[in-house]
């Protein structure tokens, strides 16, 4: 019987928010644990796109985004495309699935994909951190639009051990289908949380147990005119300038109190393999779909076509069941979240029946070898006038109430501040090609805050041509995908 498999997925935790990278406020023993004793963890994995969707749309395909046009979070995989859960569903396995989508068109439903889509019997009491408006303080101050609330209170009277949100409640069930798995058939659990993704609030014990003392520098408020202007622009329209630096360590140890959580929810679902007796016949896969600023150059939230390390860095964390050679500990090879399905594959043993182009990370992982990939990429934006992938149906991007507005009201200007662009990053330097704006080329050795844009230092014209035709290539290589089956032509 091919492994169990568990898919852990946080939303929008950067990936160097882990103790066992070095991080010396990051809270995440579980995993530090687990890397430590029986798996990889990967310092150097970037997604594909720093949003949601796009990013789930490609690591569920093991395609970029611009093969299908999955740039924006209002285009989803369609039925005639692939997607893991279906293919494994397809050859066996029970999916159970409990938590977000950002992936499959709601229209569709959720048969094809998995055997439950779970849904709480007991939904959460507490409000909406995005419908819940209070915390947000008037519209014209400065907490706004910054995602802040801080500690989570609980409500009067409530002895529940668990803060009571959708989280928590897929959580649970995930640990009850495991006790309840299918005698005889191999187990695929997927939990797609929304932690630590903002608002930023999380409650006790987890508020407190980040020393905000421990925390790393925040990278600088860079000079604007030499980044993208839909940074300068979400900077203007976020309007943090005024914020102190005690303000930002507030809001920064409750985005680690929030990864403390999610930590703590990931030990409890692997004890839970281990209580149900198939720890060893599992495969765990830990990783997020991209990063957050949290503060980084005086931002917070995201974008959809800026690619600094703190958005494109993202965890990725594999256990191999137990029958798989592994070499536990931190590799630093470059890899990509497109790489995740290709390792499912391999574990599986049997191909997924179409052209991708992910690369099975097991070779990393049992230590016969320790490179994977010369550069990785991501991509978004859009083309002028693509009134399509402005993303004109979240109300956010029209109405300045809108928790979100500070970005998507760029996303649906006229401007350059949505322009198409394209990351390729190496070890040591990144390129950023952008369709409307000047390119970006970043030495992260000298300045791994990438505040200097060298892209006119004629001292990298070299390193520049390199890139450029990595990034030509790239795009070569990855520009479509031809089916297996042939079509009739009489």
């Amino acid at each position: 019987m091919p492994p169990h498999i568990l898919i852990f997925n946080p939303d929008q935790w950067r990936g160097d928010v882990l103790g066992h990278l070095g991080n010396p406020a990051a809270v995440t023993p579980h995993l530090d644990q687990l890397v430590e004793t029986e798996a990889v963890s990967f310092r150097n994995a970037f997604c594909q796109n720093p949003v949601c969707t796009p990013s789930r749309c490609s690591f569920m395909t093991g395609w970029y985004p611009h093969v299908r046009g999955h740039r924006t979070m209002f285009h989803m995989l369609r039925k005639d495309e692939p997607m893991l859960l279906k293919t494994l569903k397809e050859n066996g396995y029970f999916v159970w699935w409990g938590g977000k989508n950002d992936l499959i068109p709601g229209q569709y439903g959720y048969r094809d994909y998995c055997h439950v889509k779970y849904q709480p019997s007991n939904p959460p009491r507490y409000r909406d951190l995005h419908s819940d408006t209070a915390w947000r303080g008037a519209p014209d101050s400065d907490t706004y639009y910054s995602f802040y609330r801080g500690r989570l209170e609980r409500q009067p009277g409530d002895d529940d051990p668990h803060y009571l949100d959708g989280d928590w409640a897929n959580v649970l069930g995930a640990i009850e289908q495991i006790k309840n798995r299918p005698a005889g058939q191999p187990l695929c659990i997927y939990l797609p949380l929304g932690y630590p993704h903002p608002p930023y609030a999380v409650e006790e014990p987890y508020y407190s147990q980040v020393d905000r003392h421990a925390l790393p520098p925040r990278a600088s408020t860079p000079e604007w005119d030499h980044k993208p202007a839909m940074l300068r622009g979400i900077a203007e329209r976020q309007r943090l300038r005024s914020w102190s630096e005690e303000r930002w360590t507030e809001l920064r140890f409750t985005y680690y109190g929030m990864c403390a959580r999610v930590d703590d929810q990931f030990g409890l679902v692997v004890q839970a393999l281990r209580d149900a007796g198939i720890y060893e016949d599992t495969a765990i896969f830990f990783f997020s779909d991209h990063g957050d600023f949290t503060g980084d150059y005086g931002l917070v939230e995201k974008t959809q076509n800026t690619f600094e390390d703190c958005l494109t860095r993202v965890p990725f964390i594999i256990k191999p069941p137990g029958n798989v050679p592994v070499h536990p500990g931190v590799r630093d090879a470059l890899v990509e979240l497109i790489d995740f399905p290709a390792t499912v594959e391999a574990l599986c043993g049997h191909s997924f029946g179409y052209t991708h182009f992910s690369r099975s990370l097991l070779p990393l992982i049992s230590g016969d070898t320790d490179s994977h990939r010369q550069a990785v990429f991501c991509e978004g934006g859009r083309l002028p006038g693509e009134r399509q992938a402005m993303e004109l149906e979240s109300q956010d991007n029209q109405v300045p109430s809108g928790l979100y507005w500070p970005r998507l009201s760029l996303q649906a200007s006229d401007g350059p501040e949505h322009g198409k662009a394209c990351m390729c990053r190496t070890s040591r330097y990144k390129y950023v090609r952008r369709l409307l704006e000047t390119d970006e080329l970043y030495d992260l050795e000298t300045n791994p805050q990438e505040l200097h844009n060298r892209i006119h230092d004629p001292a990298l014209t070299g390193v520049l041509h390199e890139l450029q035709d990595r990034l030509l290539t790239f795009y070569q290589e990855t520009c479509d995908v031809v089916p297996f089956d042939a079509d009739r032509r009489w």
